[in-house]
């Protein structure tokens, strides 16, 4: 995927998660909980687009 539409991604889902929490009524803690999920989903989605992915899911702690 190239850089340009990374970025440009990363902007849209930006600036919808802005208007979400700007005019969106909801309590603060819901709106916490929105936050990390996208922004867990958004880094998970960048790892896999980068194909830094497999390496991570790969990776064993132990025997």
């Amino acid at each position: 995927m190239p850089l340009l539409n990374l970025v440009v991604l990363l902007i849209v889902v930006g600036v919808g998660l802005y208007l979400i929490n700007r005019y969106i009524p909801m309590a603060s803690s819901i709106k916490s909980i929105l936050n990390v999920v996208v922004v867990v989903f958004v880094c998970v989605w960048l790892l896999k687009a980068t194909g830094l992915w497999g390496g991570i899911a790969n990776f064993r702690i132990g025997n």
